[in-house]
């Protein structure tokens, strides 16, 4: 990560912290009688963590060298760092915090109960990929079910990028801006997974399909999405303008979408119009 430095007064301070909270019977040490402080030692911790004794005293003594990712992993696993402390030690160490798991298609429970809830409101949730992993009646009304069948058929990239069909819903002169949007979003899926196999996969598919995205993706434009307006061609209720409002998981696999008129607008009306009359299609058969 372009700029980022070694603070080392901080990460020597939060070794020192994260070894004195390390009980050794944890680590798999016997305590001992003689043990005058609490947590682990210095030399106990550099054994575990498969380096020289010297090398870690002189890290908690502020002096070191920068420590590798690699080196950085191994003190993670010898203090049993959670994931936000092995995140936080990466960041004082002036490096960039090592990818996590992958969300998948689980999607969590409060999740999906927020989404319930949202009954007059179209929502959906989706990976960083651009997955529909979920969808309520008014998402699907406004913005259409999502095939499941053929490889990456529920992601809105792909869809956009090689679908016509996706962008009928669109006025033509805002696609060019959505196919930005696009790209740069999947750009920042692409750093944090650090090129993963599932966005690569996808990426390359994209590149093979699409010429416009082939001309898009080296620009290299980053951008997540979070908040943005659009513009909805619907064939039951006509034009909708709506906010478009992304809330983020903590870990930014999943996020669930948002559609609201904005404020001061008929949108809100045409929205209850979709809500009784767009919904019908989608609505179950007992």
């Amino acid at each position: 990560m372009t700029g980022m430095t070694i603070d080392r007064r901080e990460l020597a301070d939060f070794l020192r912290r994260s070894r004195e909270r390390v009980r050794p019977q944890d680590a798999g040490l016997p305590a001992g009688p003689r043990r005058r402080t609490p947590g682990l030692r210095r030399e106990e911790v550099a054994h575990l963590a498969g380096m020289s004794a010297d090398y870690y005293i002189r890290l908690e003594q502020a002096r070191g060298p920068q420590p590798s990712p690699q080196m950085l992993a191994a003190l993670a696993r010898a203090l049993r760092l959670s994931t936000d402390e092995r995140d936080h030690l990466h960041l004082l160490a002036g490096h960039r915090p090592p990818a996590g798991p992958a969300a998948g298609d689980h999607v969590a429970p409060a999740l999906l109960h927020l989404l319930d809830q949202l009954i007059g409101t179209p929502a959906q949730i989706l990976n960083d990929l651009g997955d529909v992993l979920a969808q309520n009646l008014m998402a699907r009304a406004l913005l259409g079910g999502v095939c499941t069948v053929s490889e990456h058929g529920r992601n809105v990239v792909w869809r956009w990028f090689t679908d016509p069909d996706a962008r009928t819903a669109y006025p033509p002169e805002q696609h060019e801006h959505y196919s930005r949007l696009h790209v740069a979003d999947l750009r920042a899926a692409y750093g944090r997974r650090g090129g993963d196999q599932a966005v690569t996969r996808l990426v390359e598919r994209l590149r093979a399909a699409s010429e416009e995205f082939a001309e898009l993706w080296p620009r290299h434009e980053v951008a997540v999405r979070r908040l943005s307006r659009m513009r909805v061609l619907h064939p039951v209720v006509g034009l909708l303008d709506l906010d478009c409002q992304v809330l983020l998981a903590p870990e930014g696999e999943q996020r669930l979408v948002i559609y609201t008129p904005p404020p001061g607008t008929d949108m809100g009306e045409r929205l209850a119009l979709l809500g009784v009359v767009g919904t019908e299609q989608f609505a179950p058969v007992d």
